[in-house]
């Protein structure tokens, strides 16, 4: 049974960023944080959770399941509304993971990653390249400054778009980015509109890979290239295994992500949509000294810079804590809007799911595709 699609209404969605959001997209990240449209808020809350609450083992039916995966857009819409400005206080601009060399700072390592995809890929001067799934723009602009190409970002929730074009201003790089709304699962984009196609994990929140594959397969060139960090199981997990679940459910609930599936799955969606596979590796499987995942444990030893040490002590059970109470506290004074904390703390419950998943190996969020769009068809 395939999911139905869920229709775009681009009025409806920027008039709820705004009741949400307001103008703090030009304001520093702590007034964003706190300035938000308390009841609308509250209503993405709502539309999110919703999803989750009584399913964290899983134990949906399949018509529970179908709806989740039928309300993709608002799903990943929501989530978005809520994480956007946690993410880019605790993390960075660019919304991903990388890997890390000893001594390699951690916004160093994310922009190699984004470098690394670039070169893999051929993007030169000039090319017309779509960033499907783009936030708030940080890759699009690093890819710009290195190759010097001229990227569309597309997105599907108005408050990031609204960032990346402001981030992109202030960069310099009008003439580089511009930034879209748009579903990836229904692309309005002319065919053969653009050299070439990435997407870092982002794709993950499509209900099926070969349907946002199709589409981007439909809007590349011929000859273009796509490249790919995508999340997935790897063939280590096992469906029938209790802890197992629990690592995929917590890293779906946490992250945004109507379903989670294998690598196989992901590797056959793209060969079925029509594409060449020219490259494909798993990087978290390379024998690093440095686990992709350290900045998620806390592990502050591997800290390389002073600005790594604000940015992994987040994440440890103390600075985890620190931001739980605060929240609670800003909540309960209504400084900040309701759903906050708990919206903090399923990103907490995801990095312990994909910590744990890192470490069985059950869990990959780089596998690298390479693949291309046939000349002749």
């Amino acid at each position: 049974m395939v999911a139905k699609l869920e229709k775009e209404d681009h009025a409806r969605d920027a008039g709820f960023s705004k009741a949400m959001h307001g103008q703090v997209s030009g304001s520093g990240y702590f007034s964003g944080f706190v300035g938000k449209g308390k009841e609308a808020s509250a209503e993405a809350a709502k539309e999110y959770f919703k999803h989750w609450d009584g399913f964290e083992d899983g134990n949906e039916t399949e018509e529970e399941k179908q709806k989740r995966l039928a309300e993709y857009a608002t799903l990943t819409r929501q989530y978005y509304n809520l994480a956007t400005d946690l993410y880019e206080n605790g993390w960075s601009q660019s919304f991903h993971f990388c890997r890390f060399y000893p001594g390699e700072g951690f916004h160093q390592a994310i922009a190699r990653h984004e470098h690394f995809l670039a070169l893999k890929m051929g993007i030169k001067t000039g090319m017309h390249v779509l960033d499907v799934g783009c936030g708030v723009g940080g890759p699009a602009r690093e890819i710009a400054r290195f190759s010097d190409c001229r990227i569309t970002g597309l997105n599907n929730n108005d408050y990031q778009i609204a960032r990346a074009s402001m981030y992109a201003q202030k960069a310099g790089l009008e003439k580089n980015l511009r930034f879209v709304k748009g579903d990836f699962m229904q692309m309005s984009f002319e065919e053969g509109t653009f050299d070439a196609v990435y997407a870092i994990e982002a794709t993950v929140h499509a209900p099926r890979l070969e349907g946002v594959y199709g589409q981007i397969f439909k809007v590349l060139k011929p000859g273009g290239v796509f490249g790919v960090y995508e999340w997935l199981m790897t063939e280590n997990f096992d469906e029938t295994n209790a802890e197992h679940r629990k690592i995929r459910r917590g890293i779906e609930l946490g992250d945004g992500i109507a379903q989670m599936v294998r690598i196989e799955e992901a590797v056959k969606a793209l060969k079925a949509v029509g594409f060449e596979i020219e490259y494909q590796e798993d990087l978290a499987e390379r024998p690093d000294a440095i686990p992709w995942y350290y900045p998620l444990a806390g592990d502050m030893k591997y800290c390389a810079s002073l600005s790594d040490i604000f940015t992994i002590g987040r994440m440890t059970w103390l600075g985890r804590s620190l931001v739980h109470y605060l929240i609670g506290a800003l909540e309960l004074v209504g400084i900040a809007p309701q759903g906050t904390r708990k919206s903090a703390d399923s990103l907490a419950t995801a990095a312990d799911a994909l910590v744990a998943g890192g470490k069985q190996k059950l869990f990959t969020p780089m596998y690298l595709t390479i693949a291309r769009k046939p000349v002749a068809l």
